[in-house]
């Protein structure tokens, strides 16, 4: 099918500027969650958007991923219970790293494409002002092409990718959608849910590989669907439950 081999090269092209271009910044994230991790910190992430929310999904506590993520889900952000939608409520992140423990000397990582909303910008900076680390996921061609003053923008029309300590770039065009197709004026098909869990595999597979490089064990889940797998887990579930506050 002409239409899917399009949507595969187009994916695949923002698959490889994320590796050409952005593997000194994965390196820089990588080694910073691993010494918080080896200090025993948990590492925050928030998708601070209706479907960014599916970033911090993506690593939460499913086979291969780090059981020391804490994932910041507030309700009204995910389009599964944005009702009201939440994401341009100025104000709103503080209460939310107040919540979750947000504290200084940790690491949160803000996932969210277009990187302009109102949560995600004060996240990014309630987060510095209580001294975490901010590890940027976002498009910064997406947030320096939208104008300032739109109802989408955080009131200061600051960008996420200006923000970060550290930012890795997904790479995603402005829109998100990728594929035109003849006869219809809007594109079709979204990017950016594929370049953030291909750039968060990554990154948390670094810090796997950082840690055991070191002589330390990474605390990794495994499936819970094959033999052994919830007797493997259970220590991590002892360990992190009542820290982990999505862990049941």
């Amino acid at each position: 099918m002409k239409l899917a081999q399009e949507y595969y090269q187009i994916v695949s092209g923002i698959f490889e500027k994320i590796l050409q271009k952005e593997v000194v910044n994965i390196e820089k994230a990588a080694e910073v969650i691993a010494q918080k991790i080896k200090e025993d910190r948990l590492i925050h992430i928030f998708g601070t958007g209706g479907h960014s929310a599916i970033g911090a999904m993506e690593v939460f506590y499913r086979a291969g991923g780090l059981a020391c993520i804490n994932p910041l889900f507030p309700p009204g952000i995910s389009v599964i219970d944005s009702h009201p939608n939440t994401e341009r409520i100025t104000g709103y992140a503080e209460k939310i790293l107040d919540f979750y423990g947000v504290k200084e000397g940790d690491i949160l990582i803000v996932v969210n494409v277009n990187g302009i909303n109102a949560v995600t910008i004060d996240s990014a900076l309630e987060g510095k002002k209580r001294g975490a680390t901010i590890v940027a996921i976002t498009s910064s061609d997406f947030s320096k092409n939208v104008p300032p003053g739109i109802p989408a923008r955080h009131p200061s029309s600051k960008n996420l990718c200006d923000l970060g300590d550290i930012v890795v770039d997904t790479h995603v065009p402005v829109g998100d959608a990728v594929l035109q197709i003849k006869g219809l004026e809007l594109k079709i098909a979204s990017s950016s849910t594929l370049a953030n869990c291909f750039v968060l595999n990554i990154l948390m597979a670094r810090v796997a590989e950082k840690l055991s490089e070191q002589g330390v064990k990474p605390p990794v889940w495994k499936s819970a669907n094959v033999p052994g797998g919830d007797e493997e887990n259970r220590a991590y579930l002892e360990k992190y439950k009542g820290r982990v506050f999505h862990l049941y």
